[in-house]
Formats: structure tokens, C-alpha cells, sequence
């Protein structure tokens, strides 16, 4: 039904599509929303929450945890105590690795509707969209972000509002890291790099193995997910540049190989 969608999209002029598509997406992404931050306890539960957490690592460092394939050429030992964010199926590594990280970060809700199970196991603080509410609406651990992806495109310093979601988690996991007062903030693991090829934000289901991350089996055979938009993440990634460097912050980018352009990079090793 998406791929129908987009097929249609190419050829109906913006201006048209928008004025078809506009009140649909407000609704969506927007409207109810604000409805659930004046109306849903647990919405405002979770901005009580989200708040607690402003400036309680201020002037620290953290590391962000990419999926790529990175990781496996990645000493991650070197980060067990380290505060770290993890996002999406990252928590496949943590038996391997022998820690878990401090604190998880997802967004997609094909991701958070088919790994509910193995979410709601998870043990740290745990940011999770609110359109994922309706299958983690019962963990206690759970703590609602408002989350979208439709213009304006924004970096928020304050994370109990909405966060632009800029076609990436990472650049979620970078706003919760600039709210919490992190100083510093290294990447590793954002390969910013795919095998798989087609339109971006389509929805495919994967028919083998998962070249794409750290795991065969990440996005493994019968797992629906969305192809990436890596322009949009890039102009994301600018944004949270500027965001950090106008701060006196900064965000540096330790993952072995990759082809981020964004921020400064630095060997891994170096680090420690």
C-alpha cells in the first residue's frame, strides 16, 4: 500500500499533494499530540519524566551507538563504563559485548511494533515515540517522546516537547544528549551506508540476511522495515552540528569507515 502511495506522489505536483495530504499528516503528527500532552496521564507522566533528566550529565561525554556493520570491527569493550545510548535492536549485542547500554532510544514504529516484547524486557531508561504507545503503553519503563517526522525541521534542546526525528533515531539520541547536558558526544557505529537500494522511506520486508547492520539477523527474512533516507539524515545531522558547536558543545564521529561527512572525525582508540 506504501509503494502504491508513493507511486501516485510522483506524479501529483507538490502544492496539490500537500493541500491533499496536509490535514491527514497535522492529525497524525501533530494534533493529537498536543491532545495527549493536556489529556493522556501517561503522555504527561512522561514529560514530568522527561524533564528529570535535563542537564543530569551536564558537561560529560557520552557515545551514541550506531547500528552498522561497524561495530563488529569496534573494540566496545572500551565503553562499558562509558554512558552510552543504544537504539533500536542494538540490545542483539549486549550477551556479546557483556554490558548493556545506559540508555535506549527508538522511534520507528515498524521497529517498536515488532520488538515490542524485546523492548519491554530491556532494564535502563528507555525513549520510545508516542506512536508506539499502543504496544508498550504497559511498561513501566517506557518513557513517551513526541516524536515526528514532517516539517519544520528543528533540533530541540529541550527534549518534553516535540523532537524532529530528521529520517534517523541518531538524531533523536543526539537531541535526548544535548537535554541531558552532554559536553561531548561521540558516534560510533553510524556507518551512514547501505547495500540496500530503493526509494527512501518505503516500506520493504527483508527476504535473508541483514548486510546493513551488525547482525545477519537484525532486519532479518519476514522483517518489514523502511529503506533509509540518507540525504534528509544528512541535512539533520547539519542542523544538530550547529546545534552542538553554537552551544560550545561538539559531536565528534569515531565509527571505523564510515562515509558520514558531518562531523569531525577522530580514531576510535584515540578516545581512551
Amino acid at each position: 500500500m506504501q509503494k502504491t502511495i508513493y507511486d501516485v506522489k510522483r506524479h501529483v505536483p507538490g502544492p496539490v499533494w500537500r493541500l491533499i495530504t496536509g490535514p491527514y499528516w497535522w492529525w497524525y503528527n501533530r494534533a493529537r499530540h498536543r491532545l495527549a500532552a493536556i489529556g493522556s496521564p501517561q503522555r504527561r507522566s512522561s514529560i514530568r519524566a522527561i524533564r528529570t533528566f535535563h542537564d543530569r550529565h551536564r558537561g560529560r561525554r557520552c557515545f551514541i551507538l550506531g547500528n552498522g556493520p561497524s561495530l563488529m570491527q569496534t573494540d566496545l569493550s572500551l565503553l562499558r563504563d562509558e554512558i552510552t545510548f543504544g537504539m533500536n535492536r542494538i540490545y542483539l549485542l549486549f550477551d556479546e559485548i557483556g554490558f548493556a547500554t545506559s540508555y535506549y532510544v527508538a522511534v520507528n514504529t515498524l521497529v517498536i511494533e515488532q520488538c515490542a516484547d524485546e523492548i519491554k524486557r530491556l532494564s535502563m531508561p528507555k525513549f520510545i515515540s508516542w506512536r508506539g504507545r499502543r504496544w508498550l503503553r504497559d511498561d513501566p519503563g517506557t518513557i513517551f517522546l513526541d516524536t515526528d517526522y514532517t516539517a519544520p525541521a528543528t533540533f530541540s534542546k529541550e527534549a518534553s516537547g516535540r523532537i524532529f526525528e530528521g529520517s534517523t533515531v541518531t538524531y533523536v539520541a543526539l537531541q535526548m544528549a544535548y537535554h541531558m547536558g552532554f559536553e561531548e558526544v561521540v558516534l560510533v557505529g553510524v556507518d551512514h551506508k547501505f547495500a540496500s537500494q530503493g526509494p527512501a522511506n518505503v516500506t520493504v520486508v527483508s527476504n535473508g540476511d541483514d548486510p546493513d547492520h551488525f547482525s545477519a539477523g537484525y532486519f532479518g527474512k519476514g522483517f518489514r522495515w523502511q529503506l533509509p533516507d540518507l540525504r534528509a539524515s544528512e541535512e539533520a545531522y547539519r542542523l544538530a552540528k550547529q546545534a552542538f558547536e553554537s552551544g560550545g558543545r561538539r559531536v565528534l564521529d569515531a565509527t571505523i569507515g564510515g562515509n558520514l561527512q558531518v562531523f569531525p572525525k577522530v580514531g576510535y582508540t584515540s578516545l581512551f
